[in-house]
């Protein structure tokens, strides 16, 4: 029986005798498909996540649903689970993401929308404690960045690097994790940006925190700030990146005392992460035929480009960069 059957057969047992139809609400990045059910008697929806167990586990989901919400975040709540068929019952944040709502021509309708994300940003960050989420590790942020060679430049650009490249890449590698490790750590979510947040009451609900760990505090900030999907002037993120950083020391984060070293790590952070994503939009491409990532890489690489530029630390990877997209560029703000 293929998955829709086994889901469709699944709603029915929850709910017996309750006329409902049901149709697609998203997909991600993931084997998971997430479908809304909308009940006939009173019009109340639920959304299924559809994880194959033989590529997905359920449990990390529920998991984090029950960490995050605990702290105040609004996610949503686990109605039923069936762990052997690999299906969620969720309750439903409705279909407007922050990035349906968007504009970056309209920076003043924004900043509330980002004051709220931010602000339920701080309180999962003030739930953290460790020992309890992975910890976002040296071999996990070094085996996210090797993405990087394996699936952009190998396989995308089809470059074949030096064994000088190669030695400077990995050089460049281990500047960004010493910055990287060196930051304090809270629950980091890992994909908090404006297609994971909901517009809803409380505003923002949360989504797709499944891979949460425990980690650089600034790393969210850099998913939210420097997102792949969406794209602010500077000064406008700037000003959003020094009100939290006001904030979270009035409430006790343990952010850096001076925002120029604040900063470091938020740009060094950003730069981990936008070497990661181009690795796996190209990997989505390439082995996973999805091509609807390929638009958003040169966001992601104007980003890259930027901070690497910026810093004398990562100038040998501003340099294969030029080699692989050979471009004029902007350096922005210098620090």
């Amino acid at each position: 029986m293929d998955r829709l059957s086994l889901l469709r057969n699944w709603v029915a047992t929850r709910h017996p005798g309750r006329l409902h139809d049901i149709s697609p609400a998203s997909a991600d990045a993931s084997f998971r498909r997430y479908f809304r059910v909308r009940f006939a008697d009173d019009g109340s929806t639920r959304i299924i996540m559809d994880a194959p167990p033989e590529h997905e586990d359920c449990r990390p989901f529920i998991q984090v649903a029950e960490l995050f919400g605990a702290a105040g975040a609004h996610v949503p709540v686990v109605h039923a689970q069936d762990l052997g068929q690999g299906f969620l019952e969720l309750s439903d944040l409705g279909g407007s993401t922050y990035l349906s709502q968007l504009s970056p021509a309209d920076p003043a309708s924004a900043a509330p929308l980002y004051a709220e994300a931010l602000g339920t940003l701080a309180t999962i960050q003030r739930a953290s404690r460790p020992g309890v989420l992975p910890d976002y590790d040296h071999a996990l942020l070094l085996r996210e960045l090797e993405l990087f060679p394996v699936w952009y430049v190998g396989r995308h650009k089809a470059v074949t690097l030096s064994d000088t490249e190669t030695t400077q890449l990995y050089d460049v590698f281990e500047r960004i994790l010493a910055v990287n490790l060196a930051e304090p750590k809270v629950f980091v979510h890992r994909d908090y940006h404006s297609r994971n947040l909901m517009l809803t009451s409380p505003n923002p609900g949360v989504l797709d925190f499944q891979d949460a760990v425990y980690g650089p505090l600034t790393y969210d900030l850099a998913s939210l700030l420097k997102d792949a999907y969406i794209e602010w002037e500077e000064d406008f993120t700037l000003d959003l990146l020094a009100r939290y950083w006001d904030a979270a020391r009035a409430i006790g984060l343990p952010v850096r005392e001076s925002f120029a070293d604040f900063h470091r790590d938020y740009e060094f952070m950003g730069a981990q992460r936008h070497i990661k994503v181009l690795g796996i939009f190209a990997r989505l491409y390439h082995r996973d035929g999805k091509d609807g990532y390929l638009k958003d890489m040169p966001l992601v690489m104007k980003y890259l480009r930027r901070t690497c530029q910026r810093y004398d630390e990562l100038r040998p990877l501003a340099r294969l960069l030029e080699r692989l997209d050979p471009q004029e560029t902007q350096s922005g703000y210098s620090f």
